[in-house]
This record gives C-alpha cells, sequence and structure tokens, in this order.
C-alpha cells in the first residue's frame, strides 16, 4: 500500500496560428512576421475564458488547502507566462502567491511546449537551462525538477535533462518504459544520476478526463473512494499528474470539481497518506532497485502514450516536415528574431489539434475539443491546408534573409 503522494500540475496555453493563413509581404520586417503566423486576439479572449474558469478560483482554493497542509508542484509553460504578462487579469499575481508557498514547488517545462528535441536536442539543452533561469527569476524559489512537453521521456532526452543538471524528472508511466514495474516508484537509468518520477495514468486519468463523464461506472466520483484507491495502489509514491485548467475548465464549476478537490485534502489525511513535493520523493524514495533504461521510442501522457497522437495521420505528418524546414531554414539566416518565431511554430499543440483527421474516438474527441471553434469554418480540410499554408508562407518569407 502506498503511503506517499506527489500531485503535479502543468499550465500552458498555446500560441495560436492566425487561420486563414495571411500572405506575408516583400519586406516585412522580423519583428512584424509574428502577426501574420499568430492570431494574438484568439488567445486573448481563450486567456480571459480560462482565467475566469479556472485559473483565478483555481489558484484560490490551492492557496487556501496548501494552508491546510496541501502540497502540490506547478510547471509553466512560457507560453503561458508571456500571454499572462500581456493579461490586464490577476492571473500571474495569482499564480506568484500561490507559489510562495512552502507547500508549493515549481517544476520547468519546455518552455515553447514544441519539440524543439526532436529536430534541435542541443538547442533543446539551451531553451531548458533558459527556462530554469526564469522560472527561478519569476517564482524567487530553486526549479531543480523538470517535466518537458505533453510529459515526453526518451533515451536522449533523459541524458540532454541530465546535462543540464536536474536532479529529477516528470514521464508517464507506459509499460514500455516500466516494463513489469509498477509506476510507483522512484526510478533511475542504470548507472545515471537522474530520477524519474513516473505519473499513474489510471488514478490521474480518473481525475483529469473521467471525472465529469456521467457515463462512467464510477461517476459521481467520491472523494472517499479516490483516496482509498490511491492508498491501496502498491509501490512506495502515487504521482498524479493533471492540467491545471482541468480544475473550473476541462471540468467545470457545476461538476463538483472544487468540492471533491477540498474534500480529497481531508480524505488523503484520514488515511495517513503523506503528500510529498517531487523533489523531496526523489530525495527520501530512491532505491537503485528501481532502474530502467529509458526506451528510444519516446511516451507521452497524450492518447495511447507514443508519438502516434502527434504524428499518427498524413496532415499530422506533412506539418511536421513543415514544422522542421521553417525551423532549418531560419537557423540559415543566423537572426535570432527569426529563429525565435520558427521555434514558436514548433509548437506541439499545432499537431495536437488534428489529430481527429480522419480518425474517431476518445483520442479525436479531445483533439477536436481544443481544436478553436473558429477554425470549423473553414471545414476539416480546410483547417489542415490554412495551417500549412501558414508555414508555407513563413518559409517563404524566409528567402530575404537567408
Amino acid at each position: 500500500m502506498t503511503e506517499n503522494l506527489v500531485v503535479y500540475t502543468v499550465v500552458h496555453q498555446p500560441r495560436r496560428l492566425r487561420l486563414p493563413a495571411r500572405v506575408i509581404p516583400a519586406g516585412t520586417q522580423p519583428d512584424d512576421l509574428g502577426g501574420f503566423l499568430f492570431d494574438q486576439e484568439m488567445d486573448r479572449r481563450y486567456f480571459d475564458q480560462v482565467a475566469q474558469a479556472a485559473y483565478l478560483p483555481a489558484t484560490a482554493m490551492f492557496r487556501d488547502l496548501t494552508r491546510r497542509g496541501w502540497r502540490m508542484s506547478i510547471g509553466f509553460s512560457n507560453s503561458f507566462l508571456v500571454q499572462a504578462e500581456a493579461s490586464e487579469s490577476k492571473v500571474l499575481d495569482s499564480f506568484k502567491r500561490l507559489c510562495a508557498s512552502p507547500n508549493v514547488e515549481v517544476v520547468c517545462v519546455e518552455p515553447y511546449h514544441s519539440w524543439l528535441f526532436y529536430v534541435d536536442i542541443v538547442e533543446f539543452k539551451e531553451s531548458m537551462l533558459w527556462a530554469r533561469r526564469r522560472l527561478e527569476e519569476l517564482f524567487q524559489k530553486p526549479v531543480t525538477v523538470t517535466d518537458t512537453t505533453e510529459m515526453f521521456m526518451s533515451n536522449d532526452v533523459y541524458f540532454a535533462l541530465q546535462q543540464c543538471g536536474f536532479a529529477g524528472g516528470l514521464m508517464e508511466g507506459r509499460p514500455w518504459q516500466l516494463s513489469w514495474q509498477e509506476p510507483t516508484h522512484v526510478f533511475r537509468y542504470p548507472g545515471q544520476a537522474l530520477r524519474l518520477l513516473a505519473r499513474h495514468r489510471e488514478l490521474s486519468d480518473d481525475v483529469g478526463y473521467r471525472f465529469s463523464n456521467s457515463s462512467w461506472s464510477m461517476w459521481p466520483l467520491a472523494p472517499e473512494t479516490y483516496a482509498g484507491w490511491v492508498r491501496d495502489a502498491w509501490g512506495d509514491v502515487v504521482t498524479l499528474g493533471w492540467d491545471f485548467e482541468t480544475f473550473g475548465e476541462h471540468h467545470r464549476l457545476d461538476t463538483g470539481i472544487f468540492k471533491f478537490v477540498r474534500a480529497l485534502n481531508t480524505q488523503i489525511k484520514k488515511r495517513k497518506v503523506r503528500m510529498m513535493l517531487p523533489s523531496e520523493a526523489i530525495a527520501e524514495l530512491d532505491d537503485p532497485l528501481y532502474e530502467i533504461p529509458v526506451n528510444e521510442y519516446g511516451t507521452t501522457w497524450a492518447g495511447e502514450g507514443g508519438m502516434e497522437f502527434f504524428l499518427g495521420n498524413p496532415a499530422q505528418q506533412g506539418l511536421f516536415r513543415l514544422m522542421h524546414h521553417a525551423y532549418s531554414k531560419a537557423r540559415l539566416t543566423g537572426d535570432p528574431r527569426l529563429i525565435e518565431l520558427a521555434r514558436w511554430l514548433l509548437q506541439s499543440d499545432n499537431l495536437h489539434l488534428i489529430q481527429w483527421f480522419g480518425r474517431s474516438g476518445p483520442a479525436a474527441e479531445v483533439s477536436a475539443y481544443f481544436t478553436p471553434d473558429e477554425w470549423w469554418d473553414l471545414g476539416p480540410n480546410g483547417i489542415i491546408r490554412e495551417q500549412q499554408r501558414v508555414y508555407l508562407n513563413f518559409i517563404r518569407a524566409l528567402d530575404e534573409y537567408v
């Protein structure tokens, strides 16, 4: 039976593409290119919506819970931070107040929420080091644990994170990473220093995805039932991983999600489960017995757990090639402003939002849910066509700078 619990949440808002695509006039300066690629008005509208539904009420709830012993960790994409800093709302201040608690640990995530590590692992390392410095300066506390994008972990990424000097990382607990072992331990690659916490997929998804599903056999989920499941898990530590937007956006206030979390804090205590920060679990529960040769095929927490969620249809594969070409050509220019734009164009969200193309089922429904409502006016084929044109227009606009 498990006596320890780690809670991890990640806060992210994508930088959405401007669709339909706009032709970039000749002579457009690098500082002005972003306005042709990204829809700042749409980002602001969605940010304000999620702020009211989730960010403000959820941070208030967690601030109160941390005073009552609740412990949690939070990762922030730079994509979210940029939008929060530009917002007139009090969202960023609310997160700063929450993270000031000693019961909250800040986790470093890939700042662009991108696939940079697939096209340039050395630059990925530099971006992670930069992200850690940014987070430490913003939240005024040390950052020693890392996540990547969509909780991705592979063999090369593991070693890149270790070279960055992180003490620990978070990953998705899938069988092809863990083999026969349960996800309820602290792991490491044989002979290496970086420790890993594996997200418990079933228990995480019971709240993250199934909580408000009235057709689920366990709906409505009682906090005492869920706390019992956590306590009865076999191992050293249960690691729960959720989008922060789970609380108020993915599951609205009227689903009872806030009441559930408040009551869960009490039920966890009753069962004598100790809530730990990731760095505490890594330091205290490390056991050389639990070694895993981290797989070359990376795991994520999306869909079935592999990159097929992001590269599983022809539209995604075609867009990924354009991502790579855009980044490579921007690198040829040597202009840091153009390279920065290409990094934003590597965001995983642009592949996530078209997972539904040619597919059906729960994963496709999740992808369609996140696709902006306004895009559907273009039709499915129109969304794919206009996404591609954004990248093609950017690649051709770089002709003047190569």
